[in-house]
């Protein structure tokens, strides 16, 4: 089971983490994995708290995710601060759909946050921001790999991290994803079928990943979207992938930073409950449908808007929604693949890694015996 990444990174398995919670990520890698904590949310100096903690928690190394989209609007206001391109987008946003956001948060009860609570409503989702988080990234030498999830990392980012002696790599969804990522010398490539939660593409991972190994070469490509299972990961690295991107599986760990009744939602999730939406990030985002999803799809609703303005109309609803989670159930931010239907217990992360590794190796074991 171990690959090349793996003797890269000086990890045991190639079984790769994505989290928003910094206890997942440590107990993966602490288990023989590699956590990577999702950046995005953090501001600069919340993510080196973050990342500190990682330093003093994780006896080897661990990664972590940016989101620079390849297109956003706000693209090539350079020289701004991300405050001052927080003013600038912030008038780009149409009072319309602040209010209809508002309206479906207060039609169902969710209260407002707490007077005084100041949250900024533009935390990574373009190069600007994500500045500051690479910096912080870049004080923490335990930080040895680098995903950016929308696109091909801007060549000052890529030559940054591979210059501090680091990988860095992007998800893609589609073998043009993959090549870009290739033609950019990116160190990795992690690619996702339509099934995997978050931001993901149209075709499915069975499909996809073949392909985009086939496309890359000598590339390390790491598959993800819909495994939770040894035997899914055998199946990834049988097409020749070097490892498993997971993510929805850490949602519904012990350690997971998820209000109990937000897990609960998770646990009683079917795979058919998933949609591709647009309605919290403004690029299709695999989350669990519900009436805030429908409510923006409908004929006499706002369209969503591009990427960041739309999170910059839905973040209050974010932040309402993991304070309030019983009040926001029907109108939460629940982004999860449809994967999330084999993910009807809760296991401690270290648990999961060891599963992971069983279920592997009797997924072999079985195709050994029917190969004679």
């Amino acid at each position: 089971m171990r690959t090349e990444i793996c003797e890269r990174l000086g990890i045991e398995f190639p079984l790769f983490a994505f989290t928003h919670c910094r206890d997942v990520a440590a107990a993966v890698s602490n288990a023989g994995g590699l956590g990577v904590l999702g950046a995005v949310g953090f501001s600069a100096e919340e993510l080196e708290v973050e990342l500190a903690w990682l330093d003093a928690h994780v006896h080897g190394v661990y990664g972590v995710d940016l989101v620079i989209p390849s297109k956003y609007e706000g693209q090539g206001m350079d020289g701004l601060t991300p405050q001052e391109l927080e003013a600038e987008l912030a008038q780009l946003v149409p009072q319309g759909h602040r209010d209809f956001a508002e309206k479906l948060l207060t039609e169902h009860g969710v209260p407002q946050l707490p007077d005084g609570e100041h949250h900024s409503e533009l935390l990574g989702w373009t190069a600007t921001t994500a500045a500051p988080q690479l910096a912080a990234i870049l004080r923490h030498p335990k930080a040895k790999l680098v995903a950016n999830a929308l696109g091909t990392p801007p060549p000052d980012v890529v030559a940054q991290v591979q210059d501090s002696g680091r990988l860095i790599g992007a998800l893609c969804g589609s073998v043009k994803h993959a090549l870009n990522h290739k033609a950019a010398g990116l160190d990795f490539v992690v690619c996702q079928g339509t099934e995997g939660g978050g931001h993901c593409g149209e075709v499915s991972s069975l499909v996809l990943w073949p392909q985009v190994v086939d496309a890359v070469g000598e590339v390390p490509v790491l598959a993800a979207g819909g495994i939770a299972n040894g035997r899914q990961v055998a199946a990834a690295l049988a097409m020749g992938a070097q490892g498993a991107w997971t993510g929805s599986l850490w949602l519904t760990v012990e350690e997971a930073n998820v209000p109990p009744a937000q897990m609960r939602t998770y646990l009683d999730a079917t795979s058919h409950d998933t949609v591709r939406s647009r309605s919290w990030t403004g690029k299709p985002c695999r989350m669990l449908r519900n009436e805030w999803t429908d409510a923006w799809e409908r004929a006499d609703t706002p369209d969503p808007l591009p990427m960041p303005l739309q999170m910059m109309v839905a973040l209050d609803g974010v932040k309402r929604g993991h304070r309030y989670p019983e009040a926001a159930k029907d109108v939460n931010f629940n982004p999860v693949g449809q994967v999330v239907g084999l993910l009807n217990r809760v296991e401690r992360s270290a648990e999961v890694v060891a599963r992971l590794v069983e279920e592997y190796v009797a997924a072999c074991d079985r195709l050994g015996k029917l190969n004679g």
